[in-house]
């Protein structure tokens, strides 16, 4: 079965950075786009950014030289590296197997992590 389980979320103050990690299991990270889109309170979900089996990245405009996703074929892990966090990016994030920034509905996708950004 194919799984996949985000960590690395936390409290964390603006400015901050943190790592968010996805073990993937049942599904090589090498031969997919795999992709991390977050969820708000009460709101819609948007996409952060993906990579593709190429390793191309893309990224929404407002997260660019900030953030930096990444795998590790080895280890079969998705890494979304977000520094300089503002309280705006407070959301669940999860990674799932997108090759798009607009979020339908992903074929598979992680339980989410939490990030809270606070002022």
């Amino acid at each position: 079965a194919v799984q996949l389980v985000e960590s690395g979320g936390g409290s964390v103050q603006a400015g901050a950075a943190l790592t968010l990690s996805c073990v993937v299991s049942g599904y090589p990270v090498s031969s997919v786009c795999m992709g991390w889109y977050r969820q708000f309170p009460g709101k819609g979900r948007e996409g952060v950014a993906y990579i593709t089996s190429v390793d191309v990245e893309r990224y929404r405009d407002d997260v660019k030289g900030r953030f930096t996703i990444s795998k590790d074929n080895a280890k079969n892990t998705l890494y979304l590296q977000m520094d300089s966090l503002k309280p705006e990016e407070t959301a669940i994030y999860y990674c799932a197997t997108i090759c798009t920034l607009t979020i339908g509905s992903p074929t598979y996708r992680g339980q989410g992590t939490l990030v809270a950004v606070s002022a």
